[in-house]
């Protein structure tokens, strides 16, 4: 069985049988669980004619490659690959575009957590390059909590050619960067924009951070040098939330 194919936690499962039921191919649960948080998403499934059979922990374990699935876990058909051109096609419809950047996020955990604050904070689409990025993984969806089943993920060949066609159709796009010289509070962040967020440890790539229309720092007052990407991340599009709605 291809890990690809398993979606596990109750959130995320919640999630695809909510947005795309037709994707759950068959459940596992385990054996005796029957508590009310899992009770609605079990009557769900079987409104869809999903297959559900009773197992033990230890295959539930050896089924999503973790401990962590929360006593509930799928097989289920996959999500259509985004590319440069969904991306396109998806701003040519939005009148304000609001975008999230991630260059270079390859923990799961991380692109997991970013994907829950893009879907918190209203953002309408995710880019992550093809190569050098966490994917959607099992563990991805789990941490993002339903987001990654909303919030659309664009993988793309060029980081830097995706920004300049984005700045094309009139996206200005604002790089997270600690050596910025202005601050992330005197940004503009109000009209059609992207933000742009590196690596927790390398920070933006040089490429990327060239390609950004202006940089913008956060700033930090205590002895820590960085903040971890998916924390830095929700500071970021929620400064943009808070001018957006201002």
């Amino acid at each position: 069985m291809k890990k690809q194919d398993i979606t596990f936690g109750i959130h995320a499962l919640e999630s695809v049988l909510k947005h795309s039921p037709e994707r759950v191919i068959e459940m596992w649960v385990l054996q005796g669980r029957d508590d009310q948080r899992l009770i609605p998403l079990l009557e769900i499934a079987a409104q869809y004619g999903v297959a559900i059979q009773k197992t033990s922990r230890k295959a539930l374990d050896e089924k999503a490659g973790s401990s962590q699935h929360q006593g509930v876990l799928a097989r289920v058909k996959p999500v259509k690959q985004l590319n440069d051109n969904d991306l396109l096609a998806l701003v040519e419809k939005i009148e304000v575009p609001f975008l999230l950047i991630l260059d270079g996020v390859t923990d799961p955990h991380n692109l997991g957590a970013c994907l829950r604050n893009a879907d918190a904070a209203g953002v309408h689409g995710v880019i992550v390059p093809r190569d050098n990025s966490a994917g959607l993984t099992p563990t991805v969806s789990k941490v993002a909590c339903g987001a990654a089943e909303v919030v659309p993920l664009f993988q793309v060949t060029n980081l830097a050619r995706t920004m300049k066609a984005l700045q094309e159709k009139g996206i200005w796009i604002i790089g997270a960067a600690g050596e910025a010289e202005h601050d992330l509070y005197k940004a503009d962040l109000k009209g059609s924009i992207a933000i742009a967020m590196g690596a927790e440890d390398k920070g933006l790539r040089r490429l990327t951070r060239e390609s950004c229309d202006s940089l913008a720092s956060i700033p930090m007052s205590g002895s820590v040098s960085s903040l971890n990407v998916s924390v830095a991340t929700g500071i970021c599009l929620f400064e943009a939330v808070r001018q957006r709605i201002g």
